[in-house]
């Protein structure tokens, strides 16, 4: 069967790449369907091989170079991908001339801005160098989370109390754009993600545990959502293997994302780990009056 390409291309996907293991996924997923990415692997971030793939190495704020090598390499989508653990510092910033104006602006952004207005100030300007920004999941749609159980485990009626209350604080949580998790353990929100991010939290909530600070009577589950307000083209939230082996030595239950807005890297993996493992992976709809069984 002829490989069918990705709907309105005329030039070259770019991946701009973080952290983690979700770029490869997407640049692997992009060549299946005959693109050939360009990789932009982000300076002090980035930590995948990329050798098979075209790349070059550049600075998150060097703007300038970035734009450089759109028109270079024919770009005109863009994915954003994988964690970015350090903003910026202004010193960083080389604008071009089409995104000069913007400067003040991105220095407060940069300052006082959170998360998802970082990502979005992020976005305004790739877009203003001439390329469009696509969600990661337009080019992989099969790692976004299905509604029900990811797994043979299903929550008890405890754990779907755990999960109400941490969808409460991951919803509020993300409407100050903080985080996108939280974590419950006996209806009582103990843990809330913040820059340390979710591998973070689950250890905390490991040592709260330890110290008899959290029961470990109870196990409880973690919830990542979207932020209420977020653009899906970048940061949905995301589960791994590692995801769930972290939850696992914190003692937990399970784990919930929200169904067709949270990616699964490694599905195979992730649900062979939580079988092994005795734990439940959850695909919830956050405005189901019902939550899948």
């Amino acid at each position: 069967m002829a490989v069918r390409r990705l709907p309105h291309t005329k030039g070259r996907l770019a991946i701009i790449a973080g952290a983690g293991s979700l770029p490869h996924h997407v640049a692997e997923a992009a060549r299946q369907q005959g693109e050939d990415p360009f990789i932009i692997a982000l300076s002090r971030e980035a930590d995948a091989d990329w050798v098979g793939f075209d790349h070059a190495t550049l600075a998150i704020g060097d703007f300038a170079a970035i734009s450089k090598t759109f028109a270079a390499e024919g770009i005109d989508r863009v994915v954003l991908s994988g964690a970015v653990r350090r903003r910026p510092d202004w010193r960083d910033i080389r604008p071009t001339l089409k995104t000069l104006a913007k400067v003040p602006s991105v220095l407060r952004t940069l300052v006082s801005g959170g998360d998802d207005a970082v990502l979005r100030m992020a976005m305004d300007l790739i877009e203003a160098s001439g390329a469009r920004v696509i969600g990661a999941h337009e080019v992989v749609p099969g790692l976004l989370a299905d509604a029900g159980p990811i797994g043979e485990h299903s929550p008890t009626d405890e754990d779907r109390r755990d999960i109400d209350a941490a969808m409460a604080a991951a919803n509020a949580l993300g409407a100050l754009d903080v985080g996108q998790g939280a974590i419950a353990v006996g209806g009582r929100v103990v843990a809330l993600e913040g820059a340390e991010g979710t591998d973070a939290m689950l250890a905390r909530v490991a040592e709260l545990k330890a110290d008899g600070r959290v029961s470990s009577r109870r196990r409880g589950v973690l919830v990542k959502l979207c932020k209420p307000q977020q653009d899906e083209r970048a940061d949905l939230p995301s589960i791994g293997p590692s995801t769930v082996a972290a939850a696992e030595a914190a003692g937990l239950a399970g784990i919930a994302v929200e169904a067709g807005r949270a990616l699964v890297l490694e599905r195979s993996s992730v649900i062979e780990t939580a079988n092994r493992c005795g734990l439940f992976v959850l695909g919830i709809e956050r405005n189901a009056r019902e939550r899948p069984r």
